[in-house]
C-alpha cells in the first residue's frame, strides 16, 4: 500500500509508524477493547492512560503481537497488518518492555542486554560467546543513552528498578526498534527514580523512536507526552494532543471528571444538627 501523493506545493502528511483505527478485541462475550484508535509517530510519545481494567494490557498485547485484534485496522508504516506473534512484532521494529522486566537477576548487565541475541566468535568446535564484544557494546550503548553504570559485570538484580528500566530501553534502541512500548515503567518507582526513567523515555523519543507510554499517572504522561489516549472500561473516553489539553484537564478526565464531582457531592458532610428531640445539643451554640 503506497501513501497518496500530496498536491503540488504541499508536503506529504507525516505517516504514523503504527496506527490503530477503531480496533476491538473480544474474549467470547466479553468486550476487552472496543473501537480504540491510536497513532504512534517517529520522535513522539503517545501516552495511553487508564485505571486498572481500562484495557491498557489488552492494547499492549495487540501491539506486541501477543493477541490478534478482532475488528478494526492495525497498520504498520501505512500497511494493514495482523501480527502473528511477538517475534513478528520485533521483526517489524516493535519492542515491548513489560512492567515486570524479563531479566535474569543473577546474570550480569551485559548478559541481560544481549539475552536471546548473543553474538558469537570462532567456528565449529571453537565457536563461543563473544563476551568482550558484549561487554564493550553494553557499556558504550548505555553511555550513548546517558546511562553511566558503575560496572556492566554486576548482576542486573543489584540495580535499582529505574536503572533496570533504563537498561531495557537502551537495549531496545540498540536492537533497532522503531516503536518502543513501555508498560507502566514508573508504577513501582519513587519520585527520583521515576524522573530518571522519564529522562530516558525522552531520550528514546529524541533518538527518533515512536514511543507508547502506558501509565495511570497523568503527571508523568504530561511531562513527556505528545498525544494522549484515555481508556475507560475498554473504550476510549478521550483523545488529545498536547496543545489541546492542559494538565489539570487531563487529570480531571483521568480521575473521572463529572463522576468524581458527583461523588464529591455525595461525600460532603451533612451539617451537624443543633437540636435533638427539641433539646439543644450539648456544646452547640443556640
Amino acid at each position: 500500500m503506497t501513501a497518496p501523493k500530496a498536491p503540488a506545493g504541499q508536503e506529504a502528511p507525516h505517516r504514523a509508524l503504527v496506527e490503530l483505527d477503531h480496533v476491538s478485541k473480544y474474549y467470547g462475550n466479553i468486550k476487552a477493547l472496543t473501537d480504540v484508535s491510536l497513532e504512534v509517530h517517529a520522535g513522539e510519545i503517545s501516552c495511553v492512560l487508564g485505571d486498572n481494567g481500562a484495557g491498557k494490557s489488552t492494547l499492549i498485547k495487540i501491539i506486541a503481537g501477543l493477541h490478534r485484534h478482532d475488528a478494526g485496522t492495525f497498520l504498520i508504516d501505512g500497511e494493514e497488518t495482523t501480527l502473528v506473534n511477538p517475534r513478528d512484532a520485533l521483526d517489524r521494529g516493535i519492542a515491548t518492555v513489560y512492567q515486570d522486566l524479563a531479566v535474569v537477576p543473577l546474570m550480569p548487565v551485559w548478559r541481560n542486554f544481549f539475552l536471546g541475541s548473543e553474538p558469537t566468535t570462532g567456528a565449529g568446535p571453537f565457536k563461543r560467546l563473544d563476551v568482550r564484544l558484549m561487554r564493550e557494546t553494553t557499556r558504550s550503548e548505555l553511555l550513548r543513552m546517558g546511562i553511566d553504570l558503575r560496572d556492566v559485570d554486576q548482576p542486573i538484580g543489584t540495580l535499582s528498578g529505574g536503572e533496570r528500566q533504563c537498561v531495557a530501553i537502551a537495549r531496545a534502541v540498540y536492537f533497532g526498534a522503531k516503536v518502543l512500548v513501555l508498560d507502566e515503567p514508573t508504577a513501582a518507582l519513587g519520585v527520583k527514580q521515576s524522573g530518571v526513567v522519564l529522562k530516558y523515555v525522552a531520550a528514546a523519543r529524541d533518538a527518533g523512536l515512536g514511543v507508547v507510554l502506558i501509565t495511570h499517572n497523568p503527571h508523568h504522561a504530561y511531562l513527556v507526552g505528545d498525544r494522549f489516549v484515555l481508556l475507560k472500561r475498554g473504550a476510549m473516553s478521550g483523545s488529545h494532543t498536547r496543545a489541546s489539553i492542559t494538565l489539570d484537564e487531563l487529570t480531571r478526565q483521568m480521575a473521572g471528571g463529572s463522576e468524581l464531582e458527583e461523588l464529591s457531592h455525595e461525600l460532603e458532610r451533612a451539617p451537624a444538627p443543633t437540636h435533638l428531640g427539641g433539646h439543644p445539643v450539648p456544646g452547640k451554640a443556640e
